[in-house]
């Protein structure tokens, strides 16, 4: 029984060790590219959540927002909210973000539970920052932000058009709606 013990628990430490890691995926999709001459300045603030596919963790989720913030240590402070309509109350998760290369480059990573990371990609963006496209280390992570509680047609449709491109099936983003 001592050596039994002796091999299954480094095993077991092993496997939760390589499972822990293998949550910590950063990265971009295949085919997606962060966006260059990224001003992480101008992207600081509040931004309004569009269209999500449905995360666990912002499961049953209106009025969702993420405003973004310079930390003293160089790295973004993400503070996430949300109106969680089935159990009638606010939501609340601060999370800490850092750019993967440098801050002109627009892939980041993203942690609510460090020592956990994902990746957090922004792969499209217009030029007065008001509209932005995002997305996880895979398809299974998609955002569509906006400074405004809607998002006019013709961003809508090219970050659509570009999520598609790269694989995504938006016909399971949900919309998110927002109090006028």
């Amino acid at each position: 029984m001592t050596n039994l013990k002796k091999i299954a628990i480094p095993v077991a430490v092993g496997i939760f060790g390589l499972a822990l890691l293998s949550s910590c995926s950063v990265g971009l999709p295949k085919g997606a590219s962060a966006v260059q001459n990224f001003n992480s300045q101008k992207f600081l603030g509040k931004w309004y959540e569009i269209a999500r596919f449905d995360y666990r963790f912002e499961k049953n989720m209106n009025n969702v927002t993420a405003t973004y913030s310079k930390k003293d240590n160089g790295n973004i402070k993400v503070d996430n909210k949300g109106y969680d309509y089935v159990k009638n109350k606010w939501k609340e998760s601060i999370g800490e973000a850092k750019f993967v290369k440098n801050e002109n480059i627009g892939e980041l990573k993203v942690s609510f539970f460090k020592p956990i990371w994902a990746g957090y990609n922004v792969i499209d963006i217009d030029e007065d920052y008001k509209y932005a496209l995002i997305a996880g280390n895979n398809l299974d992570y998609l955002w569509i932000l906006s400074r405004e509680k809607t998002i006019p047609a013709e961003y809508k449709q090219r970050f659509l058009s570009k999520a598609k491109s790269i694989g995504y099936n938006t016909d399971q983003l949900i919309w998110v709606e927002h109090d006028k």
